[in-house]
């Protein structure tokens, strides 16, 4: 499960016009127009399911439940994924 917080680089407490923000700014990044990239494109891909995902309220809501429930009843493949996520954005 990708982390949509991450990807739009924002808190899981981020409010609408946040999430809109860093929509805009992560979209204008990786736009394959804008970036010649060759990862551009499947970045540009998970900006735009991420956005999709957190600016719906009811589909935000089913996310924060499962990604809750991701960390309650199986924390360690949650946390190596995160983890992975993590340094694979550090290295870059």
């Amino acid at each position: 499960m990708q982390d949509h917080y991450a990807t739009l680089g924002i808190s899981p407490n981020a409010t609408p016009d946040l999430i809109k923000s860093a929509y805009r700014k992560k979209a204008a990044q990786f736009h394959p127009d804008k970036n010649s990239s060759p990862d551009a494109p499947a970045r540009f891909r998970e900006v735009q399911e991420a956005y999709e995902v957190l600016f719906d309220i009811e589909r935000r809501k089913a996310y924060d439940d499962f990604r809750h429930r991701s960390l309650i009843d199986d924390p360690l493949p949650v946390a190596r994924q995160i983890w992975d996520a993590y340094i694979q954005k550090v290295t870059q």
